[in-house]
């Protein structure tokens, strides 16, 4: 742009001083002819870098995500093929599932066995309320019988006394007198029998004894949808549509939860494109700003973007949170720049943008529209320039 603006006053000058020599061509007009040019590009680009200001670093990025089983064991089956596309809820790999059936199984026959105690608890509940109920009412029956016993051998004694009964009778009610006492003792230690069982259950630390069955009906319940939720984890989905990159996992091969080691590496579809600046060029970059990149895969192709945002932040703004003094080293730290997050588009939108596409761009600020051609003008030479591939091999 800058050799087609000088070639554009490099003409006017000739046409003013050659051509019809409205000027004379001294020393004075020649020092001033080469002059103005200089300054004025040196202001407009300066200008320009404000307004309107370039990035030789665009960069496409995707989410990456890692993938991890949940569980461990042996790989029994891998569907996905690598570097195809996966939409979200496909099956990415599966895991033996019979070690985790068992344990389902095995949890389920738990509770079963549970729930047949809290049914022999209640049994037993109840049977010792029966039997205490039940030896309190034959303690009231023989303390009904005693009591019936006493009045019949006193009125055959008063009888007796006056010589209108017989000795037969007095004798026979004092020997169900003495049969009403055995039965009314025999009672009261059988009451006392059954009070001594309910103690010993107190005693014993188990007289809740539905609670504490319970409780472990709720502990195996648990344990059992823990099975149940490992159960399902031996089958991994993918958690976006996106693609798996260098995928070594194969049947047979032992996966493990461990995160420095995932499984596979997966790719999501969506993506962002990133610009970086010096730290002094976003000063006038807004939310919204129209910007336009172009990428080496895709030769002289303008793609349309939008700021999104920008990344007010740096890895220099960060200090480890230590006991120790922050390292500030023998050198001044270069200025790290700051990242504008740029969305594409319109049509372009719908392009497909390789992860890790390197390329060039501006973004057009609120400020000094009417200079914004040139930048337009100088990225779509860049543009026709990616079209050469400089290497001799």
């Amino acid at each position: 742009m800058e050799v087609i603006l000088l070639g554009i006053y490099a003409f006017f000058a000739w046409l003013v001083f050659f051509k019809f020599k409205w000027l004379p061509w001294n020393i004075v007009t020649q020092v001033i002819t080469i002059t103005i040019p200089i300054i004025a590009l040196t202001i407009l680009i300066l200008v320009l870098n404000i307004v309107a200001p370039s990035s030789a670093d665009i960069r496409v990025m995707n989410y990456v995500v890692p993938i991890n089983p949940r569980v461990s064991g042996k790989v029994i089956e891998v569907p996905v093929e690598p570097n195809m596309p996966v939409k979200k809820g496909d099956v990415l790999f599966k895991i033996d599932p019979v070690p985790f059936q068992i344990q389902v199984r095995s949890s389920e026959a738990n509770i079963q066995s549970l729930q047949a105690q809290l049914i022999t608890a209640n049994a037993n509940q109840r049977t010792f309320g029966e039997q205490l109920k039940a030896a309190l009412s034959s303690e009231a029956s023989a303390r009904t019988q005693l009591k019936l016993a006493q009045t019949r051998e006193k009125q055959f004694s008063e009888l007796m006394k006056v010589g209108a009964g017989n000795q037969f009778d007095l004798e026979q009610a004092q020997t169900d007198l003495l049969k009403a006492r055995n039965a009314l003792e025999s009672a009261q230690a059988q009451v006392q029998q059954v009070r001594e069982k309910v103690d010993a259950k107190t005693a014993d630390g188990i007289q809740d004894e539905v609670a504490k069955v319970m409780a472990q009906i709720a502990q195996g319940e648990a344990q059992l949808a823990d099975a149940k939720w490992q159960l399902e984890q031996t089958v991994q989905y993918a958690p976006a549509d996106g693609t798996v990159i260098a995928l070594a996992l194969r049947p047979g091969v032992m996966t493990t939860p461990f995160p420095a080691f995932p499984a596979m590496t997966f790719v999501e579809n969506e993506q962002y494109v990133a610009a970086f600046f010096s730290q002094n060029e976003v000063r006038a970059i807004e939310a919204g700003n129209e910007a336009e990149i172009a990428l080496k895969t895709y030769p002289g192709q303008i793609i349309k973007c939008e700021v999104e945002s920008v990344v007010w932040a740096t890895a220099q703004g960060q200090l480890p949170i230590s006991g120790q003094l922050p390292n500030t080293g023998f050198g001044v730290a270069p200025d790290m720049r700051l990242a504008v997050k740029l969305k594409v588009t319109g049509e372009d939108a719908k392009l497909f943008l390789a992860p890790g596409a390197r390329g060039h761009g501006a973004v057009y600020t609120n400020s000094g529209a009417m200079i914004h051609i040139l930048r337009k003008i100088i990225l779509r030479v860049g543009a026709k320039v990616d079209w050469l591939i400089l290497k001799m091999h």
